[in-house]
């Protein structure tokens, strides 16, 4: 069955692919996120990561350079060609595969930990719903979940804000929220401080009926 556009590609007219053919992407930075780095720095990957919504693989390489298995997936065959490239090129083992973040199960593994860098946000409601659910699908009782993502709160914010209601109201059920803090998130367009966001802690604590 094929993927079905998403909101943000119905939107814009364009599959997401499109965005790394005239150049790197809008929220492409050429290295990892810096609250990636933190998170990183302070021990929070653990076990088996997944990097949902890959793009160019930064996040995902960064990850892995810290001595941790990391699947990174993606829609986006551009973007993914480049993570494997820079993988490659770093002497770094990243598993970098196509997938739909709303049909997970085909990865066939759980994991430990589940970083969202910028994916998210592109969803409407209902999508996010889903995503949660695909996100329980893969992984187990005790697992975190880091996203990354536009907030709503600030001058100067990126497109598809969210705000911490919306947040709550995605996981809920089987999630427990342990933060929501202010954070940014650096793109090519906000300049050297980048855009309000929020840095998302979020655990696994039961099964979600269907999974």
């Amino acid at each position: 069955m094929p993927r079905q556009p998403t909101s943000h590609e119905r939107m814009t007219g364009q599959p997401w692919d499109a965005s790394y053919h005239d150049g790197p992407a809008p929220w492409d930075i050429d290295g990892p996120q810096p609250a990636v780095m933190r998170i990183a720095a302070e021990g929070g990957f653990t076990g088996l990561v997944l990097d949902a919504g890959c793009g160019s693989g930064e996040n995902a390489l960064h990850i892995a350079h810290h001595g941790l298995p990391v699947v990174g997936f993606d829609v986006a065959e551009t973007a993914l060609a480049r993570a494997r490239s820079k993988a490659a090129e770093r002497g770094l083992q990243v598993e970098f595969v196509t997938a739909d973040a709303l049909r997970l199960d085909g990865l066939g593994r759980t994991f430990t930990t589940v970083l969202d860098c910028g994916l998210f946000h592109t969803f409407d409601r209902d999508e996010r719903r889903e995503y949660v659910t695909n996100l329980a699908s893969v992984t187990e009782p005790g697992a975190r979940v880091y996203v990354l993502c536009f907030s709503d709160q600030g001058p100067d914010t990126g497109p598809h804000p969210v705000s911490q209601d919306e947040l709550r109201a995605a996981f809920n059920g089987g999630w427990d929220i342990v933060a929501i803090d202010a954070e940014r998130v650096h793109t090519r367009f906000h300049g050297s401080h980048g855009a309000p966001a929020w840095l998302v802690t979020v655990d696994r604590t039961s099964h979600l009926a269907g999974t």
